[in-house]
């Protein structure tokens, strides 16, 4: 797979870190680093790209800033990609409304296009948008994409006796490695504080999602959304080994 990452700064730098570092190793990602101070409209975006740019299966646009994005159709026809993920990890930098456009403009190219919110939310057959709204897609090139990078998924080992985590297993890295930062310092944790140790993990990361309130998550932020999507993983797998107290309706608690 040929891969092209549009990056404007520390964001998008550490995804394209992480997936160079561990992607399959007949995949090849390159990167083109965005202008600085882009207008807020682009009447002719050809302006702001290079002469050329390489054949590309694949589009990540990773920019910062909202013009980036109306970039994207015109590098795709320079690249001829397939298909292209723009992430929403701050309305800031891609907008919903201009999120919508973006899927618009490309689909009447015959290219297809996700924009998961946050980007950690992008799974095989479907990325989430907002609170309880969930986008399905089929466009193969970008499910198998996401069998290595996307929606994070850990394999948790637990030793019974000492009850700590004996092993993590990273089975699909979040984009910006987080995964694996959060898998490597959870082994010996015990497992009654392995899921607040793994929040906490993944915020000193740190996670780069906004923290600016979202009305789209009722209020809370990208950062805290994603962070729950991995404790949602982590929690089901360490529940049988954990020590949760009860309470039994008028009776004192043990």
């Amino acid at each position: 797979m040929r891969i092209l990452a549009i990056v404007s700064g520390k964001y998008g730098r550490r995804h394209v870190k992480n997936i160079a570092a561990h992607c399959p190793a007949d995949w090849t990602i390159e990167s083109w680093q965005a202008p600085m101070g882009l207008p807020l409209i682009l009447d002719y975006p050809e302006e702001f790209l290079p002469e050329s740019l390489p054949a590309t299966d694949l589009l990540l646009s990773f920019g910062e800033a909202t013009g980036v994005a109306e970039l994207v159709p015109d590098i795709v026809k320079m690249t001829g990609a397939q298909a292209v993920i723009a992430p929403i990890d701050s309305d800031a930098w891609l907008p919903r409304g201009l999120a919508r456009q973006l899927i618009g403009w490309l689909e009447r190219m015959g290219v297809g296009c996700v924009t998961p919110k946050p980007l950690c939310s992008l799974d095989v057959n479907e990325y989430w948008l907002a609170r309880g709204e969930k986008v399905s897609y089929d466009i193969p090139l970008i499910a198998e994409f996401v069998k290595y990078f996307g929606k994070p998924i850990f394999d948790v080992k637990v030793d019974t006796d000492s009850r700590t985590i004996s092993s993590v297993e990273v089975t699909r890295d979040a984009f910006c490695g987080c995964a694996r930062f959060v898998a490597e310092r959870l082994v010996g944790v015990d497992v009654d504080e392995a899921e607040e140790k793994a929040g906490l993990l993944h915020h000193n990361f740190p996670c780069m999602a906004t923290m600016i309130k979202d009305p789209t998550y009722n209020k809370d932020t990208l950062m805290h959304v994603s962070g729950h999507i991995f404790r949602d993983n982590i929690s089901p797998q360490i529940r049988p080994y954990r020590n949760i107290p009860t309470i039994t309706p008028g009776k004192k608690a043990d």
